[in-house]
């Protein structure tokens, strides 16, 4: 064997070791341990149902297959998991979350003092693009957005900074209309409660994909009149609903609008703590996207939420929530005397 055989046979030998120790390392970390994948809202709702068929799928595309469980965490509109998630949940990628969208825009408008921003987590990939909705039930008197501007409309907020909180004062502050927010229900369920009920004319800030999942029926039997739609564009499914941005007169109100629908592109966002080692991060990213393109979740997802699931990666997400938190100051002093009553 000559010097340069016996070279290239040691680096090649080098090589394949050192992959094999690495995969061996991941594999034996994450067999036989739980992975987490804890829901910042309550059972049955869009997110819970979301993260409930991702567990089916996701611990076979991670390294040692490991057995995923979902935890509920509800209250304050996911902002009681993300202080989990920065405090006390394990940064090593056993431990995700599960939201609503309201979480993302939570610290650019709160005036408690925060100490993290989003962008400081890790984000793993979101499982829709979509757009949200204010909606009143069927039998209210108020059945468009120009009704709203002429009476006031009392709308259900699952409280601290949730989009059913965020997106009624938005509005308020650039359409001039009169929604009454009734804030402190738990969940998505409970706001459905309150609108059977009769206790609140409807919900704003409502997720299409959310709503098909949670009550589909809903859709199908007419039981709610859709004022307007919250997003960069129409969804298709809905064209005859006017869109926001469409209908605020100035650049000032349009410009504070597309910093809280923007995040409408990452709906049903997955996050880790901040800090999980980038080799951890890499290994639950890539599983999220595997699981999203299995056929059979796909098929799930379709069946479950009427159309497939639009993900964004990891890596996009993350690009996006640097963007955000890149808001300019006098932009977020504005959404913040604004959203002052949703913040606290």
């Amino acid at each position: 064997m000559t010097r340069f055989t016996l070279l290239r046979s040691l680096l090649l030998t080098s090589v394949c070791f050192s992959a094999v120790a690495a995969n061996a390392q991941s594999e034996g970390y994450y067999k036989g341990k739980p992975f987490i994948i804890a829901v910042g809202g309550t059972a049955g709702g869009g997110i819970d149902i979301g993260a409930r068929m991702m567990s089916r799928y996701i611990g076979k595309y991670l390294p040692g297959e490991p057995n995923v469980q979902v935890q509920l965490m509800p209250g304050a509109g996911g902002v009681r998991l993300v202080e989990h998630l920065f405090q006390i949940a394990p940064k090593d990628g056993s431990f995700i979350g599960a939201f609503a969208t309201g979480p993302i825009v939570e610290p650019l408008i709160s005036s408690r003092e925060v100490k993290y921003k989003m962008s400081d987590f890790t984000a793993i990939g979101a499982l829709e693009k979509d757009v949200s909705f204010c909606t009143t039930w069927h039998t209210s008197p108020i059945k468009t957005i120009e009704d709203v501007k002429k009476t006031e409309t009392t709308v259900a907020g699952t409280g601290a900074a949730s989009s059913t909180d965020i997106f009624p004062l938005a509005l308020n502050a650039t359409l001039g209309t009169k929604f009454k927010l009734i804030s402190g229900y738990v969940g998505t369920q409970e706001t459905i409660m309150a609108i059977e009920r009769g206790e609140t004319d409807g919900r704003c800030g409502w997720g299409w994909s959310s709503l098909r999942s949670s009550k589909p029926d809903w859709i199908r039997d007419k039981k709610l009149n859709f004022l307007v739609q919250l997003g960069l564009e129409k969804h298709p499914d809905a064209m005859d609903v006017p869109l926001v941005l469409d209908l605020i007169p100035d650049q000032a109100g349009k410009q504070l609008m597309r910093v809280l629908v923007a995040p409408q592109n990452i709906t049903r966002p997955y996050l880790a703590p901040p800090g999980v080692p980038a080799d951890r991060a890499r290994d639950v990213r890539g599983a999220f996207m595997g699981a999203l393109k299995d056929p059979a979740l796909v098929a799930e997802f379709e069946k479950v939420m009427g159309e497939p699931p639009s993900p964004t990666s990891g890596e996009d997400m993350q690009k996006l929530l640097v963007d955000l938190d890149s808001t300019p100051p006098e932009v977020v002093a504005k959404l913040r005397a604004i959203l002052k009553p949703a913040s606290k």
